[in-house]
């Protein structure tokens, strides 16, 4: 290990953070799990540079962070669905395909262009960063100013040491991915349902919503044709959960996410099933989507095929000859 090598932030991207697993058994102290928004493609991104899955990597949204790497060598790749280019010390460019890991030498560089019909995402290093961790996790959480880099995003000039400074006997490999347009979200019913009429409880299964530029880590406001509370739109404040879905006064939903407060006044109509977590977070705004209801042992089962499946397509990363 040695802290000599670093990645140089040229350009930091739009909103660039380190995330890992999360943090968990905090809500008593009011601090959410955080962690990467599309959990699976963070495993991925570990799983193809050889590192444990518990293992930081950098997040990005939109358009990701120019990178210059300096005094070393590098294993890297990319997951998500994302346009990027390497920038190799001599000018030549490779035109980088994701979901693929790539060995970089000193004063290399990794430009981040952007994501293709989605938010999120993730670059990972063989071996990891070296960062400081909050609660046993990397997670940043820009709002509460949790996490390395003083909770913050980052910023141009910044310098991220690597845990690897040689790569030996690198190997590439690659796992063919399909991005399937599917804009169902299932959800399982919330506590305070029946706060809402007949008429709203059909429609909101019914109905299109759609996903607002007010969204970010913490929250997806969604816009559609205004939920009717017939009891209360207000409540005593209790704890919450990532994926639930508050509705305020103006009967426009609010869904939780992965930097959720821990607790909240509205009346919650349901709660995204985990299966679709990864799905949802990847929606850019101005798309629509649909909810499904299902029950709590089909959420359960669909979970649960949900992780066999990410460790069936980890188990099919090809070594490239």
């Amino acid at each position: 290990m040695s802290n000599n090598c670093y990645l140089e932030i040229i350009r930091p991207g739009l909103n660039s953070t380190f995330q890992d697993k999360g943090r968990f058994g905090l809500h008593h102290f009011g601090i959410p799990v955080s962690g990467a928004m599309d959990y699976r493609s963070y495993l991925i991104s570990n799983a193809l540079v050889k590192n444990d899955f518990k293992v930081g990597v950098l997040e990005f949204a939109y358009q990701g962070p120019l990178i210059k790497l300096h005094n070393g060598n590098a294993n890297f790749c990319i997951t998500g669905n994302v346009i990027f280019k390497i920038i190799k010390k001599n000018k030549d460019i490779i035109e980088g395909v994701c979901n693929k890991n790539y060995f970089i030498e000193d004063q290399d560089q990794i430009d981040i262009l952007a994501t293709k019909k989605s938010v999120f995402g993730y670059l990972s290093f063989e071996g990891g960063f070296v960062l400081k961790k909050s609660w046993n996790s990397i997670s940043t959480n820009t709002k509460a100013k949790i996490g390395p880099n003083d909770g913050n995003k980052l910023n141009t000039g910044d310098k991220i040491f690597l845990k690897k400074n040689n790569i030996e006997n690198f190997k590439a490999r690659y796992l063919k991915i399909d991005y399937k347009e599917d804009n169902e979200i299932r959800v399982l019913i919330g506590p305070n349902y029946d706060y809402f009429s007949k008429d709203s409880q059909n429609r909101f299964f019914k109905e299109d919503f759609l996903i607002t530029n007010l969204t970010d880590r913490m929250g997806m406001r969604l816009k559609g044709f205004g939920l009717e509370n017939i009891k209360s739109s207000n409540i005593r404040s209790e704890g919450i959960v990532k994926g639930v879905i508050q509705v305020p006064p103006d009967g426009h939903p609010i869904i939780m996410l992965s930097d959720y407060g821990t607790i909240g006044g509205y009346p919650k109509i349901a709660n995204v099933a985990s299966v679709d977590y990864d799905k949802l977070a990847q929606k850019i705004p101005n798309t629509k989507i649909k909810f499904k209801c299902i029950g709590l042992l089909e959420a359960e089962k669909l979970y649960k095929n949900y992780r066999d499946n990410i460790s069936k397509v980890i188990n099919n990363i090809k070594l490239i000859k």
